[in-house]
């Protein structure tokens, strides 16, 4: 599909010098002197290098076309991650360097991910925007400190460092933002 140079929005994917691009941030540069232009930052989709790019209002840029499905989270074997197809039951094993590291932390048995594919190759992993994980440990509050602007460090389930409110003990369980690792609140289960 063919889109404008200024119409490029963070998370789109474009296919550029023969390759496929997700472009990372996007700027609307209009300098004092020559015409307007989109000051795009783009990742490879394949092997994440870094380009910055200027599109201007007037060239076309194929927008690539990707496949949606989802799958199955089965289990993980070492640095392979195994999914399933909810509709054919085919799997599929993707390398945690292909899923990436903060994705691979939040992984759960049996959550539902998508995975986006382009010419039936998959190019990457999406969760759900939130998950609910138990707090393992969690620092002591500190008197003093009030409730309204302090946080405290707390450690996942899943090893991970999250800053929450100092009322969250070890045993709670709490809703993570999955994009940025931070807290949303108390799980409602």
């Amino acid at each position: 599909m063919k889109i404008d140079g200024n119409a490029i929005r963070p998370g789109n994917v474009i296919e550029h010098q023969g390759r496929l691009w997700r472009a990372v941030k996007t700027q609307h540069v209009k300098p004092g002197k020559g015409g307007a232009y989109m000051q795009v930052e783009l990742k490879d989709v394949r092997d994440g290098t870094k380009l910055n790019e200027r599109f201007r209002a007037s060239e076309t840029i194929e927008r690539a076309r990707l496949d949606q499905m989802d799958y199955q989270f089965l289990f993980a074997d070492g640095d392979d991650f195994t999914f399933m197809d909810n509709n054919t039951y085919e799997q599929i094993t993707l390398n945690v360097d292909f899923i990436g590291e903060d994705v691979s932390k939040f992984l759960q048995d049996g959550m539902t991910v998508k995975i986006e594919s382009f010419e039936d190759s998959p190019i990457a992993v999406a969760l759900p925007e939130t998950v609910n994980m138990m707090i393992e440990e969690a620092d002591p509050v500190v008197k003093g400190q009030t409730a309204s602007s302090s946080y405290k460090p707390a450690v996942l389930e899943n090893a991970v460092r999250i800053m929450v409110p100092p009322h969250i003990e070890a045993g709670t369980k709490v809703t993570v933002n999955t994009a940025d690792g931070t807290y949303v609140g108390r799980a409602k289960d």
